[in-house]
């Protein structure tokens, strides 16, 4: 039984030059930190559908740090993978933390240039729930990625609030998402769909199966 055990932690961690990224449950201790929160009242994705993700990263300064993610077991694996190579390649992100360090507010977190994933909520504007609240979508570098929206009145809509000179894709910048971006091969290698593809609006921080 103990060698079973260890054998089962050995496949879900991998450490790449002294970094570890690993795939577990959701602990008691993290799960009290996203309840009320991202794991909010009537959610229905049961706990045991979801996986505890640390990886490491490098930001923008090109320092190593490690990263934290909730999302569902279903893709835990494709985003540990898609990290490892992000990390190998030296890829940025900023930041890495759970949605629940900003009361799972997604204003703040994507002002913040937050990577997140889990998080039950509606789509913004809509009854209808988004990607993020099955586990299945998830946001990388937003400040710099905004989600663009033409009203029907001719305004432009952007998340977050901040991000108003990022809307144009070009000069492209550190952290910037496009077609021949590492990020967006590994993701749409993976099966993910990407946001930034979208006709009706322009999530380019967004990445969902």
């Amino acid at each position: 039984m103990k060698r079973i055990v260890c054998l089962m932690m050995w496949m879900a961690t991998l450490t790449v030059s002294g970094q570890t990224f690993t795939v577990d449950t959701l602990s008691d201790a993290v799960f009290g930190r996203m309840l009320g929160k991202s794991y909010k009242e009537g959610c229905t994705i049961p706990r045991s559908q979801l996986s505890y993700l640390q990886l490491s990263h490098y930001d923008g300064q090109g320092r190593v740090c490690v990263g934290e993610i909730v999302c569902n077991k279903m893709i835990a694996n494709d985003l540990k993978e898609i990290f490892q190579e992000l990390y190998k390649h030296k890829y940025p992100i900023e930041r890495m933390r759970l949605i629940d360090d900003y009361d799972a507010d997604d204003e703040r977190s994507m002002r913040a240039n937050n990577t997140s994933c889990f998080n039950y909520r509606p789509i913004a504007g809509s009854k209808k729930l988004s990607k993020h609240s099955q586990g299945l979508a998830i946001d990388i570098n937003p400040l710099y990625n905004p989600c663009v929206r033409q009203q029907a009145d001719g305004t432009t809509s952007v998340q977050p609030a901040t991000a108003g000179k990022y809307v144009s894709r070009k000069p492209r910048q550190q952290y910037m998402i496009g077609k021949n971006d590492l990020c967006y091969r590994l993701f749409v290698k993976h099966g993910f769909t990407w946001g930034g593809s979208w006709r009706s609006l322009k999530d380019y921080q967004h990445f969902e199966r």
